[in-house]
């Protein structure tokens, strides 16, 4: 099974007893919110579950191509998550 945006919408109010429209606002604020800091290339950091990092590669020059600048982001688990994850398989 996949976890896409309307099946966690749903859920997410089952559990809580929140409207599906008040759980898909916060969503859709968190989602911009993360993105705003990773824009920043600042790092999101979620106690025993994630971290999202920037990372910055820089590409030299050659004959062909200019040099450039990428963005990425890095996703990481933590440990409890790791842990977690290989303990129940």
């Amino acid at each position: 099974m996949s976890l896409n945006k309307k099946t966690m919408v749903r859920e997410i109010g089952r559990r809580t007893r929140l409207s599906n429209r008040d759980v898909e606002r916060v969503i859709e604020t968190l989602v911009e919110v993360w993105t705003e800091e990773l824009v920043n290339d600042r790092r999101i950091e979620i106690e025993h579950f994630i971290v999202l990092d920037v990372q910055t590669i820089k590409r030299a020059a050659n004959r062909l191509l200019s040099a450039r600048r990428f963005r990425r982001v890095v996703v990481r688990g933590s440990k409890a998550l790791r842990e977690r994850l290989n303990r129940d398989t």
